[in-house]
């Protein structure tokens, strides 16, 4: 039976539903909802042929549907060398977040590698500046990134590393091809981290730099279209960012937003609490753990609250959202379940899994990150084009 409400335009690789691997991703309207967690992987034949679309799956010609330049395109060779690259990831050290002293030690480590030239920039055409914003009585360091002509949107990146390590540089390589193709400005947020756990100080950064760029968009870069976007750590602050901007009614600029591989649930989702030391890239039961060190103060119940799980929160009257993540993600879960609530709220959630792909998958050197990238480039232009579709409207 058909469920009514809004259509979930979802996007799913089509190896989460045949062998072997195929050559696209196709985009399905859904006639049912999303599965809970990690069920979706097994169960695939749960979801149906695309409305009005091709009968076989491996067809991505699909007509009134979406245009073809909007698919992210995977060859069975893109599948072949992620499957190659995580045979050796399997034996690579993985990225454990730990405690004060040791996320130290790994933040140094990564301010030295920063010390290399960035010659991509000016390549790009992209200037870089430090600054400190104020915003209610408070600063907060961002890094931005300008083209070489007048910016068309802003792109607000919130970097990830667990919010223990990590600072907006690292995000540079990204946000300087966002600049450079979408001709925006990127402000990336430099927020403190949770060294001494308090994730309190990530997320008060976070939400009043994006409050300082809706109020200030329009005088600093000549326009007021604003995506939000963010990275595992860094997607979950952006999402604590859009809820308290809806909750202000300060949302009417916003074209988009862009969450990869999220962690919204900070008591811990089914696929983080199953996840054992041989999940690539991620260390899952340390993952684990790091939730809970951050969160020491508070009680099971009370780590799903959503001033720090936005997955629990009221998520109506946000903009349109992509969400991405690696079929072999430890967070896996997060954004299945974050992209089906998001959508029950407002009919404009996108969801891409992505076959083979760990954490942190854009990242990595293969054809399926650089794809997967240019194909977040595309959504964002698109975004910028379309017309506003939330109100302003505080919610109580």
């Amino acid at each position: 039976m058909m469920l009514q409400g809004p259509v979930w335009r979802s996007t799913l690789l089509p190896e989460l539903f045949c062998r072997p691997p195929v050559a696209d991703l196709v985009r399905l309207k859904l006639q049912r909802p999303l599965l809970k967690g990690s069920a979706i992987l097994e169960k695939r034949a749960s979801y149906r042929k695309p409305i009005g679309g091709p009968t076989n799956l491996l067809d991505v010609s699909c007509p009134g549907v979406l245009n073809s330049d909007m698919l992210l395109r995977l060859d069975p060779a893109d599948i072949t060398e992620a499957r190659r690259l995580n045979r050796k990831l399997a034996w690579m050290p993985k990225f454990r977040p730990r405690g004060r002293i040791k996320a130290f030690l790994m933040h140094g480590v990564m301010r030295m590698g920063q010390l290399r030239p960035q010659p991509y920039l000016q390549r790009l055409n992209v200037d870089v500046e430090m600054r400190e914003v104020t915003f209610d009585g408070g600063r907060v360091r961002v890094r931005i990134l300008r083209p070489n002509t007048r910016p068309r949107g802003v792109y607000l990146d919130i970097h990830g590393g667990a919010w223990i390590v990590g600072n907006a540089r690292c995000d540079d390589p990204c946000n300087a091809m966002i600049a450079a193709e979408c001709g925006m400005a990127v402000v990336s947020v430099d927020y403190r981290l949770a060294l001494d756990n308090r994730l309190d100080l990530c997320i008060e950064d976070c939400r009043k730099a994006a409050f300082w760029l809706v109020e200030n968009g329009e005088s600093e870069f000549g326009t007021d279209r604003i995506v939000i976007g963010g990275e595992s750590a860094g997607a979950h602050l952006a999402a604590c960012a859009l809820l308290a901007l809806r909750d202000a009614g300060q949302v009417s600029g916003l074209a988009g937003a862009v969450l990869f591989y999220g962690a919204y649930d900070l008591s811990g989702s089914p696929s983080l609490r199953a996840a054992g030391p041989e999940t690539l890239v991620l260390h899952g039961p340390s993952a684990f753990r790091n939730l809970k060190r951050l969160t020491a103060n508070r009680s099971e119940e009370e780590r799903r609250r959503p001033d720090i799980s936005p997955l629990y929160g009221e998520l109506t009257g946000l903009p349109p959202a992509l969400f991405l993540v690696g079929a072999l993600d430890p967070l896996l879960d997060d954004t299945l379940q974050m992209a089906e609530r998001w959508n029950a709220a407002n009919g404009n959630a996108e969801l891409t899994v992505v076959p083979e792909a760990p954490h942190a998958f854009n990242r990595l050197k293969t054809p399926i990150a650089v794809k997967t990238n240019a194909y977040v480039r595309r959504w964002v232009s698109h975004r910028l084009m379309a017309p506003a579709t939330v109100h302003s409207d505080k919610v109580a």
